[in-house]
């Protein structure tokens, strides 16, 4: 075994991405922070390591040893899409001010850090510059770098930014990142019941005067031969490979009509602020004037539509005593008015944590709001959940599968391919002989671990819902052990390394004072 080329400490380190990674490259792990008891099993059994080498809490780590490379994946659901986007207002973010702390303390070479896409946002630029301005503070060079684990070794689509940084600006400046990876792994590469031989076909696809293929506007993860490589359930958006509701339930050919009216209509301006809002009957009759309420009502019993109320007023029963939540709720009534619109845009609701609909309804069986307006909208309103059951279904030929998350998802892969002539014998031949025949299933821990980067007996908990958590939070090993050899290029540990290996010292320190702590040494300058 060669000689350790550099150190380095693993921060939120979870199940050991950044570990694998960085030992890939040379690098000796000295020790590890992480609170979550799956994670340090799963974390210490693979690696070998004692329990002993965790600091715990990063909260109570007041010192950390020399070493060369400080590495953190920071929690991201303060800046996460899936979260409540509410950045430094949520408690979580304040964890970055903990990592700067320990990285101005000790000034390691350099270091990596990984979060969600979603910090780079223009919603979270204040949060982003807030945390480049520490970092260069705390006497560091660095730069942002949003990054595909796709282009670099996994067949998935996972999007991160990677902050990276060195404590010489030679370094930092002779920092290059490889350009992506011209093979790429693709799905059908890790599926572990794919037999089948993708034969290649040419679609009769209608094309221009170009040769280009002509195809519908779509969300598309992957495409073979002018069609999407997966198919998407939903009723909020529409393409040549999108399933609604109406294509697996029994309805009518005026049933599909009146839906795809809606679906047409809902994110016009004219019926509300929302990105989708529900249309009243009078709505749909302007757009249509031989619909009934009776047809509505129908879509709505098959559970395809549903009926919200949409305003209210302030009835005159006596109010009683309100809760805090219904009193703040009530607070937000404009002209004696209250819109639904308003309620779900309004940032305040969100920060309070305030359930609009449990809310209200207390209200409304008091009466002390009465509602003057009902609208329809589809039943199934978050993309994300899907029909049924079911978000995604992938073909073995699609280049990847979607972002691997802590909370598993409702997509699919099946391990049958498909061959079709045209955007609608595609989508028939799926509905058919896939979706009918329930001929798609779930993705393994073996394959999610392979989808990660990880090797495929990676050791995990049999528990889907606990091994989910774990992959779905950790890195892409392959994209930091990229990083890993780009600061290696530099040339940054090419000089004699004599570390320390004294224990670090942790105490109970209270998180409000390591922030205090650290915002008095990165004063304004």
């Amino acid at each position: 075994m060669g000689k350790t080329k550099f150190t380095f400490i693993d921060l939120f380190s979870g199940i050991g991405g950044f570990r694998m990674a960085l030992e890939k490259n040379g690098g000796e792990c000295l020790h590890f922070s992480e609170i979550s008891t799956d994670a340090v099993t799963a974390y210490c059994a693979n690696s070998n390591e004692p329990n002993e080498k965790n600091l715990g809490d990063i909260t109570k780590i007041k010192e950390l040893p020399q070493h060369n490379i400080l590495t953190a994946g920071v929690p991201c659901q303060s800046w996460s899409i899936a979260g409540r986007n509410l950045g430094f207002d949520d408690d979580r973010g304040q964890l970055w001010n903990d990592t700067i702390f320990l990285l101005n303390q000790s000034k390691p070479d350099a270091f990596i850090f990984e979060n969600v896409k979603g910090l780079v946002d223009p919603r979270n630029k204040k949060a982003l510059s807030y945390i480049l301005e520490r970092i260069e503070q705390a006497g560091y060079f660095a730069n942002y770098y949003v990054l595909n684990s796709f282009d670099y070794g996994v067949p998935q689509n996972r999007i991160r930014i990677y902050i990276v940084g060195f404590k010489d600006k030679e370094f930092a400046d002779k920092f290059k990142l490889p350009k992506p990876l011209e093979q790429k792994i693709k799905l059908a590469d890790i599926l572990s019941d794919f037999n089948e031989k993708i034969i290649e076909t040419k679609n009769e696809m209608p094309r221009d005067l170009f040769g280009k293929i002509i195809t519908q506007k779509s969300m598309s993860l992957s495409t073979s031969n002018g069609l999407n490589d997966y198919f998407l359930f939903n009723d909020l958006r529409n393409g040549h490979s999108t399933i609604h509701s109406w294509d697996i339930l029994e309805t009518t050919e005026r049933q599909k009509k009146i839906c795809y009216l809606l679906l047409k209509n809902r994110r016009k301006s004219a019926y509300g602020d929302l990105d989708g809002n529900p249309l009243s009957l009078e709505h749909f009759q302007s757009l249509d004037k031989t619909i009934t309420e009776k047809e509505l009502e129908e879509l709505v019993e098959l559970k395809i539509l549903k009926k919200e109320y949409y305003t209210f007023n302030i009835g005159n029963s006596k109010i009683s005593t309100l809760t805090e939540d219904e009193s703040f709720l009530l607070s937000l009534c404009e002209d004696n008015i209250l819109i639904m619109d308003k309620l779900k845009m309004n940032r305040d609701l969100k920060v309070r944590k305030i359930a609009i609909s449990k809310t209200i309804l207390p209200l409304i069986e008091q009466g002390i709001l009465i509602s003057n307006e009902e609208r329809y909208d589809f039943k199934n309103t978050k993309i994300s959940t899907g029909l049924y059951g079911v978000n995604r279904v992938f073909l073995p030929i699609s280049n990847i599968f979607p972002t691997l998350v802590a909370s598993d998802t409702n997509d699919f892969v099946t391990t049958k391919i498909i061959y079709a002539k045209n955007e609608e014998d595609h989508k028939k031949q799926f509905v058919e002989k896939i979706y009918k025949k329930e001929n798609y299933r779930r993705i393994t821990k073996e394959e999610a671990c392979l989808i990660q980067g990880f090797p495929k007996d990676y050791i995990l908990p049999e528990n889907r819902a606990r091994w989910m958590k774990l992959v779905g939070n950790s890195v892409s090993v392959p994209v930091i052990e990229m990083l890993g050899k780009a600061i290696l290029d530099t040339g940054v540990f090419d000089k004699k390394i004599e570390t320390k290996f004294d224990k670090p010292k942790i105490q109970n320190m209270p998180t409000c004072e390591i922030n205090s702590q650290l915002m008095e040494m990165t004063a304004s300058r």
